[in-house]
């Protein structure tokens, strides 16, 4: 019967992963506290509930076989970076142009609201997907983790992926509760200037993504 039930050491292992894994600051980081300092606690929640699956959508592949699924990983790896580098570049451009829509208030605390953001939890999930870093890496950690904590069965391994999960929605929970109580304090031209930062940064993260493939191609080191 032992078996139903998962080794003590891989909840908080896992959810220790799951904040490391989210905490770092790279495109998806801006993307979700550029949308918690315009749109609030629930404008943040929505954009990091896609790295969030995206997070434990990688978790779950590791689970189930890290050699094969992180060999097609690397098989396509040109491919993925090139679709993802075109993604952050767009939505860099947009943000850029886009002029920020403030919600504040009631508006901003009500939590049906979050319907409205939900269109950024399937960018920020197609942003996460799309990092072969991110991805392998997580592939690393799970795989290092794994072997620590002894994750032997299919409990365990269902087990440290819902950790994970866990420990990264409460990153973004905490995160985006943290700007919500502070961002009334940004007027409308200093929001609108985080916005253009935010967009030079996500087209940066792409266009890096992107010459590194020209490069690789041109033979370039």
């Amino acid at each position: 019967m032992m078996h139903l039930f998962p080794n003590p050491l891989i909840i908080p292992i896992g959810l220790i992963v799951g904040v490391l894994v989210s905490a770092p600051v790279g495109p998806v980081n801006v993307l979700c506290i550029q949308r918690a300092i315009e749109r609030g606690f629930w404008g943040g929640v929505a954009a990091g509930a896609g790295a969030v699956l995206g997070d434990g959508l990688i978790a779950l592949c590791a689970a189930l076989g890290v050699g094969a699924i992180s060999g097609a990983i690397e098989d396509y790896r040109n491919a993925i970076q090139f679709i993802g580098g075109l993604a952050l570049v767009g939505f860099g451009i947009k943000l850029y142009v886009s002029l920020p829509r403030i919600i504040t208030g009631s508006e901003a605390e009500k939590p049906a609201s979050i319907i409205e953001f939900l269109w950024d939890t399937p960018k920020t999930f197609f942003l996460t997907i799309t990092n072969p870093g991110a991805v392998l890496g997580l592939f690393a950690i799970f795989g290092g983790v794994s072997s620590f904590v002894e994750v032997q069965s299919t409990v365990d391994a269902i087990t440290m992926v819902a950790a994970i999960i866990a420990g990264s929605f409460a990153w973004w929970v905490l995160l985006s509760s943290l700007i919500g109580r502070i961002r009334h304090r940004f007027a409308f031209g200093r929001i609108n200037q985080i916005n253009r930062i935010a967009g030079v940064l996500l087209f940066g993260f792409g266009a890096i993504l992107i010459g590194e493939l020209v490069l690789q191609f041109a033979g370039l080191p």
